[in-house]
């Protein structure tokens, strides 16, 4: 039996180790809480209710005999009538209090008193019932003189005499079950001590041997990592007490298989991802955009405008120049707005009586670094989706604004905008990393590839009003220039 204890003890989770040193500890606490809580307020209401018992008798038998055979002569006398006396007021009060001390009453003697005393009361009544009668009569002076002295009287001596001895008894019960209070106090004292002494005999041992067995596990799977991270991939755990530990064990012998699975791997995913970057690199460079802006250089040149066609070449070298940067994949800004600006100034060759352009980007932003192709496919969005689905001229600013631990980019329209539905879908798309559509590849790819290279807290945002324009924010860090030096 005690085997079988002892292995489902070391086969349980961790939690559960952890619940049952608690339940160990504080059940005995718990238990002996209550025993002396429940034995306390048991004697304490017990002592209670005899003490309020006994203030309760006491003002009756003081002031009940006196009061009530003055309110009887004064009715007699003709002073009061029944009706403006408080004769049935205090019997009523009389048989309250009885009542009311009945049900805190726990002597039996005592009970037997309390109903001799209500056989007064009723008594009284009777004697009360019987001088209103004569009363009404009339010329009943003398018989109601005699029921107050032969009777009244007498059964009020008797009630006080009972309260008297009631009052008597339930002060000596006080005085017993003090006593009894006393003498359990000291009970309780020597037992909460022996408990105590036993709950710290318990501690003592338990708290060696439980984080022990919840520990050791632990131990035995830290040395395998420390193996693991010296390089040693042919080391394996072997924990087979505690069902996490065992779990765990399992899990980190198949991360180590898989770490030489993955090692094999990595080599051939970074030949597949230079390949895909080329790729989509290639894929910025929209082809329509050159065959557009050559066909403009030669409409130019056929034209003989000799000083746009210079300006629109040199704008292409440079925008194909920086496209490249020599294989690098981040730019300065300073670079990044050489880029935009380059593609700004040959579409508005192609767009001169729709398009202006602004670029209000702080000087001190320039050192500081962004993804290659950033900006170009954000202004090419609202050239293409934002001005051209507007009647009209349009304006796109590009703007720069240094905040405490990051700078941001905006790049703005005041075009056609997008509505509602579409812009929600957007920005959905673009927080939950979800393509929403071929026309915003350009927005999903740009927040990607800044969220790779500087973390999931930058990128950008999009906010846009239907009718009046587009906004795209881009959050970047402030990193050094080391990384495109």
């Amino acid at each position: 039996m005690k085997k079988k204890w002892l292995d489902f003890y070391h086969h349980s989770t961790l939690a559960a180790k952890i619940r049952f040193s608690y339940l160990i500890l504080l059940l005995p606490i718990f238990f002996i809480l209550f025993f002396s809580i429940y034995n306390l307020w048991s004697s304490n209401q017990q002592y209670e209710d005899m003490i309020n018992s006994t203030l309760v008798a006491s003002e009756f038998s003081l002031d009940f005999k006196k009061d009530f055979d003055y309110e009887i002569y004064l009715v007699i006398v003709g002073n009061k009538t029944l009706e403006e006396s408080q004769v049935d007021q205090m019997l009523t009060h009389a048989n309250h209090v009885v009542d009311g001390l009945e049900d805190i009453t726990e002597s039996s003697d005592n009970r037997d008193r309390l109903k001799s005393i209500e056989q007064y009361l009723e008594n009284l009544q009777i004697y009360v019932d019987r001088i209103r009668q004569n009363q009404i009569e009339g010329n009943r002076y003398e018989e109601n003189m005699e029921i107050w002295e032969n009777d009244v009287q007498i059964v009020t001596t008797l009630v006080r005499d009972e309260m008297s001895q009631y009052t008597y008894y339930e002060v000596r019960g006080i005085q017993e079950s003090h006593a009894a209070y006393q003498k359990f106090f000291t009970w309780m004292l020597r037992f909460c001590a022996i408990a105590l002494i036993c709950i710290l005999a318990a501690i003592v041992v338990l708290s060696y041997y439980i984080p022990r067995s919840i520990t050791r596990p632990f131990k035995e799977l830290s040395e395998v990592t420390d193996q693991v991270a010296k390089g040693n991939l042919s080391v394996r755990a072997d924990v087979m007490t505690g069902a996490e530990a065992s779990i765990l064990s399992n899990s980190m012998n198949t991360m180590i298989d898989k770490i030489n699975e993955l090692l094999e791997q990595v080599k051939t995913e970074q030949v597949r991802l230079r390949k895909a970057e080329f790729e989509l690199l290639q894929a910025q460079i929209n082809p329509h955009f050159l065959y557009n802006t050559l066909d403009a250089i030669i409409w130019l040149a056929e034209a003989g405008d000799q000083k746009r066609v210079v300006n629109m070449v040199r704008s292409l070298s440079d925008f194909f120049r920086t496209s490249l940067n020599q294989g690098k994949d981040i730019n300065s800004i300073q670079e990044e707005m050489l880029h935009v600006r380059s593609y700004l100034e040959i579409q508005q060759v192609r767009y001169q009586d729709i398009l202006s352009y602004e670029i209000d980007v702080p000087q001190e932003l320039y050192q500081y670094s962004i993804p290659k192709i950033t900006v170009q496919p954000l202004v090419e969005n609202a050239l293409y989706h934002g001005i051209k689905n507007k009647r009209g001229l349009g304006h796109i600013i590009i703007r720069g604004e240094a905040k405490q631990d990051y700078f941001v980019l905006l790049v703005q329209d005041d075009g056609i905008g997008i509505d509602q539905a579409r812009l929600l879908q957007v920005q959905s798309g673009i927080q939950n990393k979800v393509l929403t559509g071929k026309d915003f590849y350009g927005l999903y790819n740009v927040n990607e590839r800044i969220r790779l290279n500087f973390g999931e807290e930058y990128g950008i945002s999009i906010d846009s009003v239907y009718g009046e324009g587009t906004e795209v924010r881009i959050v970047l860090p402030y990193e050094n220039n080391e990384l495109f030096s």
